[in-house]
């Protein structure tokens, strides 16, 4: 049976995460698993905290913490509030842990014997203010090839372009702001990307039909534009270190940059569960050394601005090793979320964040309008005003008046048991042929990863219980003909059991309250198997059922204003 391994872009350190971030890689990572779970597949989901680099080493400094232990919070209250968005990881790890630490070195180790690191004098920012180096991040400046005057030394936020502080035009130091610096020489340690081009082009042509067109087009544009060799050493005091062993001894007091630790916590967050079940080796060696490479299918899911350190800079990494590693299979890109057309931004504070999030309204809710409405082709714009009318419409409207009509009638004129007089007719015939049709595509949307298409197509199931219920009548029905009344409440119990099952990947806590209302659901609650008409049928006569609560309540018209108050409306971007 093949496995599936799936990882999502590791969440950086500093700060709970905005909305953006959690549409961009958790979110649909946690879907994906949930739907390989529920079709009965081996599954491994992992993540961890990104932890190393100069934004943990400046967000502890701002807060007043030595950033160990400013790290070690902002992990539990991150695992805390993945938790709570009910995000199933198998496990959630750290970048700083000893498992990346022995990996990294390793892979650098591997790297250096095979002849693809080589330690070169490089010109390095030196604040006279500071009185050291600045790494990338401390770096700030307007970038050459787009103009935006807040760009970062490593990477331009606004065109996404892979930059050396040295490219920046004007920079000055991001902790005080001083110009007063000046390019010294430092010895760092250099991947020659540049050897591996023909190789990547050939890989990354061989997904060329798997791989969406976002991922392929950065990709491929790296490759195009001419991949230079990257440095991965910093002048820092937080990270994994340097071994003595590389660098003939030119590199003492230097770690690793974050983005070559980075994607191998992959693998070391993998051994950090195992390890933390007490298996041997083999365990996580199962995922990341497989036998053969179709023994494991492996997803990833990332932000647009994460592609090319997972289809370049990583795979080059594994690649050069010379090592029998797994390499991605699928890379699933996204675009931004915006906040009324504005970027959601963890350092500037604005939009909507996780935490903020679950204040307002319970889980399933954000769950549901984010992957409905996922940047997957273009980038996305929340608003207020879109957020409350996809929820009221969608899972008010749709679901959750249809479960509870179903229900309460149930209740009401049937003692609450599953009626099991007349038999299912031609209206029965064709909803089944209708479920039969749609669900299969459902499943074939969420088996290509295309989220907004299986959204609609899951609501499009709903719609299709709503309009038998209407075309039924059973409260008309049960006047006159009470076989006819019961065939159409049973047949809208059947509906409420299948929506269960079938909503479990996007919105868990309310499939589970769903299921409950017709049987207990188990922890993973399985895929709807074919055919309808056999899965339409389960309910025995004389089963009892269970009103539930209501399921959604509708946002209203002033707490859509109260939110635009507090967290602005148009002018937030």
């Amino acid at each position: 049976m093949t496995r599936f391994l799936i990882t999502s872009a590791l969440p950086y350190i500093n700060g709970v995460k905005h909305l953006g971030n959690l549409v961009g890689s958790m979110l649909p990572a946690d879907v994906y698993a949930r739907f390989r779970r529920a079709k009965g597949d081996d599954t491994l989901f992992i993540c961890a905290t990104d932890e190393h680099g100069t934004p943990a080493e400046l967000a502890a400094l701002e807060a007043g913490q030595d950033v160990a232990i400013y790290c070690l919070e902002q992990h539990t209250i991150q695992a805390d509030i993945g938790a709570r968005f009910d995000l199933s990881w198998d496990f959630f790890g750290r970048s700083s842990s000893q498992q990346n630490r022995e990996l990294t070195q390793h892979f650098a180790r591997a790297l250096w014997k095979h002849g693809h690191l080589e330690v070169r004098a490089t010109k390095q920012v030196y604040s006279h203010v500071e009185k050291r180096f600045l790494p990338d991040r401390y770096v700030i400046g307007t970038c050459p090839y787009c103009g935006y005057d807040r760009a970062r030394g490593d990477q331009c936020e606004n065109c996404t372009r892979v930059l050396d502080p040295t490219d920046l035009i004007d920079p000055r130091s991001a902790v005080s702001g001083s110009s007063e610096i000046e390019i010294r020489d430092s010895a760092h340690l250099f991947l020659k990307q540049s050897e591996f081009v023909e190789q990547l082009r050939v890989w990354i042509s061989s997904h060329a039909n798997d791989w969406p067109n976002l991922v392929l087009s950065i990709a491929r544009k790296w490759l195009d534009e001419g991949l230079r060799d990257r440095g991965i050493t910093r002048d820092l005091e937080w990270g994994v270190p340097v071994p003595d062993d590389i660098g003939d001894g030119q590199l003492k007091g230097k770690v690793f940059y974050v983005w070559f630790d980075a994607p191998i916590e992959y693998i070391g967050a993998t051994k950090e569960w195992s390890d933390a079940r007490g298996k041997s080796d083999s365990e996580w060696q199962r995922w990341w050394r497989p036998a053969s490479p179709e023994d494991v299918t492996y997803f990833e899911f990332m932000a647009k601005d994460n592609v090319p350190f997972h289809t370049v800079g990583f795979p080059v990494t594994i690649l050069g090793s010379g090592e029998n590693w797994k390499l991605v299979d699928r890379v699933k890109g996204f675009n931004w979320l915006t906040y009324y057309g504005g970027k959601f931004s963890t350092s500037q504070k604005r939009g909507v964040f996780m935490d903020t999030a679950l204040e307002l309204l319970p889980t399933d809710y954000w769950r549901w309008y984010l992957m409905a409405n996922a940047p997957e082709n273009a980038d996305s714009s929340f608003t207020w005003e879109h957020f409350a009318a996809v929820v009221n419409k969608d899972l008010a409207d749709v679901l959750g008046n249809f479960v509870n009509r179903v229900t309460k009638f149930c209740a009401a004129r049937f003692d609450g048991k599953v009626p099991g007089e007349g038999s299912y007719g031609t209206k029965e015939t064709a909803l089944i042929a209708e479920l039969d049709r749609r669900i299969a595509q459902y499943e074939e949307h969420l088996e290509q990863v295309e989220f907004r298409k299986a959204l609609a197509e899951l609501r499009a199931i709903w719609v299709a219980g709503n309009e038998y219920l209407t075309r039924a009548a059973p409260w008309i029905a049960i006047k006159t003909d009470r076989a006819k009344a019961a065939v159409g409440v049973r047949m809208g119990l059947n509906l409420v059991h299948l929506f269960g099952h079938l909503s479990w990947p996007v919105i868990p806590s309310a499939a589970r309250v769903i299921h409950n209302a017709i049987m207990e659901a188990p922890d993973i609650i399985p895929w709807a198997a074919g055919p309808m008409a056999r899965f339409l049928d389960q309910l025995g006569a004389g089963q009892a059922i269970r009103v539930p609560d209501v399921l959604f309540a509708k946002i209203t018209d002033e707490q859509v204003a109260e939110w635009q108050a507090r967290f602005g409306g148009e002018e937030a971007s």
